[in-house]
Parts: structure tokens; sequence; C-alpha cells
């Protein structure tokens, strides 16, 4: 098991290092697009290729933040309570966390399909927003396992 777990952990950081990419590149667009604008040359596509952007660095970011505990959550709550207490209820958490992104999951790729099937691309640049769609339903999939290992860590109290 630790040797998935590790695969998963590098997963999660390659994952991480492409949503870094992204964002880096979503801001030097939006720069360039503001200084060429101002020369009267504008970047024709900046909103789209922004907005796609923007769905890669939160799909992608999701694995590792989740891996880090990065997200926000009621700590003070669980300090009250016993170590088996807090297994039981980390566990149902990541459970409905699972169920949950599951469910989004699988809504992202019919709509990757939709997308796919009706030729769906974006109005000024024509970019297919089906990749985009699947690659995030993808995140959340290996979301779906970043919980899973979280359980196993629970419960072999490698968590904390």
């Amino acid at each position: 098991m630790e040797k998935v777990i590790g695969i998963i952990l590098r997963l999660s950081k390659v994952l991480n290092d492409i949503a870094g990419a992204a964002l880096t590149f979503m801001m030097s667009i939006t720069v360039a697009d503001v200084l060429l604008r101002a020369g009267g040359h504008p970047i024709i596509g900046t909103y789209e290729i922004v907005a796609l952007s923007g769905a890669v660095v939160i799909g992608f970011a999701i694995p590792l933040t989740s891996w880090n505990r990065g997200h926000v959550y009621m700590e003070f709550l669980l300090d009250r309570l016993s170590r088996q207490n807090k297994n039981i209820l980390n566990t149902a958490t990541r459970i409905l966390c699972i169920i949950l992104f599951v469910f989004i999951a699988v809504k992202l790729f019919q709509i990757g399909s939709e997308f796919h099937a009706s030729g769906e691309v974006s109005p000024t640049i024509k970019i297919p927003f089906y990749p985009v769609v699947y690659a995030v339903g993808l995140c959340c999939i290996i979301e779906c396992v970043v919980f899973v290992c979280d359980i196993v860590k629970i419960w072999e109290s490698k968590y904390e």
C-alpha cells in the first residue's frame, strides 16, 4: 500500500505543477494582453484562454491540496474528540467526499462527451472544451484515490 500511496502523492505533485504552470501562463497572458491592448493590439481570445486555464488550475490543484490538507476544516471540533472518534469522523467525511467527487467526475465525463459529440468550441479562437472537461473529471477521480489513501493512513495511525 505504501507504494500506491507514493505513486498517488507523486501524481498529485505533477498535477499541482501543471496547475502552477497554468496559473503562471494565465497571469502572463493577462499582463501581455493589457500591455498590448494599451498599444492597440490586444491578444485575440485572451478571455477564453484564461477561462480554460482557470479550470485547469482549479481541477489540477485539488488532489495535492487535499493531500496536504490545505483546505479549511474545523480543527477545534476534532480536538475535543478521542482518537477513535476522530478516526471515525475523518473516515466518514472522506467517504462523503469520495461520493461527492465520483458524482462530479461522472457528470464532467458526461458533459465532456456531449461537448466532444457536438464539437463545442470556444467562440473566438475555437479551442475545444472537451479535453479540459475530461482532464478535470480525471482529477476528480484522482481526488477520490487521495481520499482512499487518507482513509488507509487514518486507520494505520499515519494520518497526523
